[in-house]
């Protein structure tokens, strides 16, 4: 299934989340893109009309085994190609940049090449 590039960054943001705390809620999310709650607010719903995520009574957010799979893969290219450009003389800060950008847009085989070459 194919998932727009911000409902991967929210998914891989609210994996990262998780890594750092117990529990992730909305104004977690918005500390960690600078958004407004309104904007979180809306996309969390999406995410768990679409069954990427579930919201707790006590508005703790979890991803979903599927949120989960498509989080893992987007961080998973986003490490790894942040590490790349890194390794290759890139600025830190450009290399995570551009790293989220190509995460989104380079097909499976593609990022499975560039895992076997550079690893």
């Amino acid at each position: 299934m194919k998932i727009q590039e911000s409902a991967q960054d929210y998914l891989e943001a609210i994996l990262i989340l998780s890594k750092q705390q117990e529990y992730v809620r909305a104004t977690d999310i918005c500390g960690y893109f600078g958004y407004a709650r309104a904007t979180v607010s809306v996309f969390v719903k999406q995410l768990k009309e679409n069954g990427y995520v579930t919201v707790s009574e006590h508005n703790h957010i979890r991803l979903t085994n599927e949120g989960l799979a498509i989080a893992e893969e987007m961080y998973e290219r986003h490490t790894f190609l942040s590490d790349l450009f890194i390794k290759l003389g890139v600025p830190e800060e450009i290399a995570k940049e551009d790293a989220c950008r190509v995460e989104h847009y380079v097909s499976k085989e593609t990022f499975e090449a560039l895992k076997k070459h550079f690893s």
